[in-house]
């Protein structure tokens, strides 16, 4: 028996750019019930025209401009290098258009709060996609918090680093486009530090390393907290692949990779995607073991995409602020990051 990929209340989804990461969404999205990947956009039409046959999405745009007024959209996926995130995120919501933006959400916070107020103005939600943030695995994490399985955290480290095999030519190269470690990688365990510490630090301090472009090749830094709190965490485009979370509290500790996208499968699934681990220590000696806790798995973007049409069709406006406020906190002590890399001192973060 055919089965139908949507219904038709599904959120009817455009997807601003074809980059490699667009693939991968309207791939993972493609089987959900709840989204319909309608309508795909490129500065060039043949291209757009080529996307849409690949995934065989029934509309396709040679511009930008064209996608956002097609009425048959609800929202706009935006996978665009990290310095248009901005521009097309407030021209999407000034055309009435809900938005789910790939992250770094902003290049700094006014540059996210321009695009928030925009939002708020138009009566449409903005919301910044990190895929991890929907898996499971992370709802479970913050239950383990909000329980009190680990006590009070006291401070998390967390890290993402991954080797650019041809980095010549590519955007995370390229200083114009927003591209550097910081920003595209850092960005990750930054939010979870956000997710987990619930605010943005008071203070940061940051090393970086260069590369010839301009952009910073990696970083390492450390957060510190009003309420004497501390976080560390590192980020790399020079380095083998690795992430991995570790929340400390006065009662226990947690250990996650965070993943984007997981599969129960031990060996990986047909997508190349694995299990991420999520362990939990509940006792303060190091004789304590650990217990392997297993979450449900999936793409990061359909649980995200699927996440937002829901938010839309309640009319959440309460939790997007509370993803808004948690955005321009990433986005400020990202912005002082990149500051205290380059003067080399400490940094006041100003978020808020």
């Amino acid at each position: 028996m055919k089965t139908t990929r949507s219904t038709p209340s599904a959120l009817r989804i455009g997807i601003l750019g074809c980059a490699n990461i667009a693939r991968q969404f309207a791939r993972d999205v493609a089987p959900s019930r709840k989204v319909r990947v309608d309508a795909v956009a490129s500065r060039n039409a043949e291209t757009a025209a080529a996307f849409a046959a690949d995934h065989a999405i029934g509309r396709h745009h040679g511009t930008y401009e064209a996608l956002l007024s097609d009425p048959g959209i609800d929202a706009i996926y935006i996978p665009l290098p990290n310095s248009l995130h901005a521009e097309w995120a407030i021209r999407a919501a000034e055309a009435g258009k809900h938005v789910l933006c790939e992250k770094p959400l902003a290049l700094g916070a006014a540059e996210a709060r321009s695009m928030f107020d925009a939002a708020a103005r138009h009566g449409v939600m903005l919301l910044e996609a990190y895929p991890y943030y929907f898996q499971p695995q992370t709802g479970d994490m913050l239950a383990l918090l909000r329980e009190g399985a680990i006590g009070t955290v006291r401070s998390v480290q967390a890290s993402f680093g991954f080797n650019l095999a041809k980095p010549q030519g590519n955007i995370r190269m390229n200083p114009e486009l927003g591209g550097g470690a910081l920003l595209d990688a850092g960005s990750y365990p930054l939010s979870l530090i956000r997710l987990v510490m619930g605010c943005a630090p008071q203070r940061v301090q940051a090393d970086a390393s260069w590369a010839d472009s301009g952009v910073d090749i990696s970083l390492a830094a450390t957060l510190l907290y009003a309420d004497g709190r501390r976080a560390q965490f590192d980020c790399a485009m020079d380095s083998a692949m690795h992430r991995r979370a570790m929340i400390a509290g006065t009662q226990g500790t947690i250990e996650t990779e965070f993943l984007n996208h997981t599969s129960a499968e031990p060996a990986g699934d047909a997508h190349g995607y694995l299990p991420s681990q999520l362990r939990l220590r509940r006792g303060t000696a190091g004789t304590v073991p650990f217990e392997n806790l297993q979450s449900a798995t999936g793409s990061g973007f359909r649980f995200a995409a699927e996440a937002f049409a829901a938010v839309i069709a309640r009319r959440d406006f309460e939790g997007i602020a509370r993803a808004a406020a948690a955005s321009i906190d990433i986005a400020a002590t990202i912005e002082a990051l990149a500051q205290s890399a380059k003067l080399g001192r400490a940094i006041d973060v100003q978020a808020g």
